[in-house]
């Protein structure tokens, strides 16, 4: 009798595909990396859903938990242009915005260039002091301060002594202006001044047209910072309600109409609007330029 034998038997398993697990690798990331910035933009999104909603009901619907306004009172938006001093508010912002934001960049951009082009002894200490002004809050120099604009220039109840010392430049603005010439290659700077031109006109003509991303992004900086700013008008001009930007008549104006939400939500979206739509308009040069001097949040 002769044993017969049998071979082993084999057991036969999937052959998995790597371009499929690939694939599939990549669709769960693309699903997690979309969920999460689907969630962080409802997060943001929302509350200016629920202003902009608020601002649309009558007065009788703000006040229940009703989430959606009906019907729609578009003439709330009317009823916050006619308050007394509204307007004057929306001039005062623009002039305190725009002002500032034209005399920050002007002043700045000089020293921002002499710190990254010029050669001189001194220069990493002079950085230093600037960088560090930024870290002296402005309450720390608030009583003196006002006191020099009261009692030395009598310029209180304007808002003079929020534009005036912007004239001076900006401890942040020079930075971020300094972070972005120092990428400028010098050659281009070298190769102006063989042409002959002398040290303006070359930061007119050759390095300001390649810094337009930086001066972009930190004119938006400037502009936004005046337009919200709260602290500053309510030091220098709260003596005076014909100097009252939006900021800080948006709380006298909250103050008289405490139960009438769908006012104050109208008048914080028209303070909201001009923000935003500025950024919307210039989103690219203030991403590009804040990209491009290294900021990171």
């Amino acid at each position: 009798m002769t044993d017969v034998l049998t071979p082993p038997r084999t057991v036969s398993r999937p052959v998995t595909d790597p371009a499929r697990a690939v694939r599939r690798k990549a669709v769960l990331r693309w699903i997690a990396v979309h969920a999460l910035g689907i969630a962080a933009a409802l997060f943001f999104v929302l509350p200016f859903v629920f202003v902009a909603l608020t601002s649309l009901m009558s007065d009788n619907q703000a006040l229940t938990r009703a989430l959606w306004p009906h019907p729609f009172v578009w003439h709330n938006y009317v009823t916050v242009f006619r308050t007394p001093g509204f307007l004057t508010w929306w001039k005062n912002s623009l002039i305190y915005a725009g002002a500032g934001t034209v005399l920050t960049v002007c002043s700045s951009i000089p020293v921002a260039y002499a710190l990254a082009k010029f050669r001189f002894r001194g220069r990493n200490l002079s950085l230093m002091l600037v960088v560090a002004t930024m870290m002296l809050p402005p309450q720390v120099i608030v009583v003196p301060m006002y006191l020099f604009w009261a009692n030395q220039l009598h310029l209180t109840g304007t808002l003079w002594p929020l534009i005036i010392p912007m004239a001076f430049g900006d401890a942040f603005t020079i930075f971020l202006l300094r972070q972005f010439l120092v990428t400028i290659p010098n050659e281009y700077v070298d190769a102006a001044r063989v042409d002959g031109c002398g040290e303006l006109r070359t930061l007119l003509r050759v390095v300001l047209p390649m810094a337009k991303p930086a001066v972009a992004a930190v004119a938006l900086f400037q502009f936004f910072y005046c337009w919200n700013d709260y602290f500053g008008p309510q030091i220098y001009a709260s003596e005076n309600p014909a100097a009252w930007t939006l900021s800080y008549g948006l709380e006298s104006f909250k103050g008289a109409h405490q139960t009438s939400w769908n006012l104050t939500m109208a008048a914080t979206m028209l303070v909201m609007a001009p923000v935003i739509i500025v950024f919307f308009f210039a989103q690219k040069a203030f991403v590009e330029g804040v990209t491009l001097t290294g900021v990171k949040g």
